[in-house]
């Protein structure tokens, strides 16, 4: 029964949008008549820090958390989010990361630098690694406000649900006047 379960992990830092891109992914599960947990889990939100968002459906989820080498998917916003949350990843899932970097307090501070190539080291460890500019996919569509929806479409191909299905979920769930945007941005996710 556990194997009838998808574990994704949404990863990011405050204020990128992690939160509405679990809120779809649940609608778009629950719609499709899943039993979905989703547990949003803030650090230090407001100050830039590391946000995580279990999201898990199936036909049965008892939790809603996720344990190391458990997740399916792992969504990072972020690249030294990808790199911190590595270890959630069970073998052969799959990383969906915005190439992004966000400069930590340490490194903000000058007390330390951010590291190099993250997503090659990552790669190296022969972990499958779908790596995306969603900041600049997301400026294309109109707004920046709009990279967790471009992140979402890359998620979307791996989650095998219809294209127009994530697109209704959408047009119901965000401000009606944001609705066109966001449709590109899914667009542009999910065919980059």
């Amino acid at each position: 029964m556990a194997d009838s379960v998808k574990n994704i992990l949404i990863v990011g830092v405050g204020g990128q949008g992690t939160l509405l891109a679990s809120k779809l992914m649940g609608k778009c599960f629950v719609d499709q008549g899943y039993d979905v947990k989703v547990s949003e889990v803030h650090g230090m939100s407001q100050r830039g820090g590391s946000v995580v968002t279990y999201v898990r459906y199936g036909d049965k989820v008892y939790s809603s958390l996720i344990e190391k080498g458990e997740a399916d998917i792992i969504i990072s916003f972020e690249q030294l989010e990808a790199a911190r949350w590595l270890p959630f990843l069970k073998p052969g899932g799959v990383l969906i990361s915005n190439t992004q970097q966000i400069d930590p307090m340490p490194v903000i501070m000058g007390k330390a630098t951010y590291p190099d190539k993250v997503l090659d080291k990552i790669r190296e460890k022969g972990v499958q690694v779908i790596a995306l500019d969603a900041k600049s996919l997301a400026l294309e569509a109109g707004t920046v406000k709009a990279t967790n929806i471009v992140l979402l479409g890359a998620a979307a191909k791996f989650l095998g649900f219809d294209r127009e299905l994530w697109l209704d979920i959408i047009r119901t769930t965000v401000p009606p006047k944001t609705v066109a945007v966001n449709e590109k941005a899914f667009d542009l996710g999910y065919n980059s």
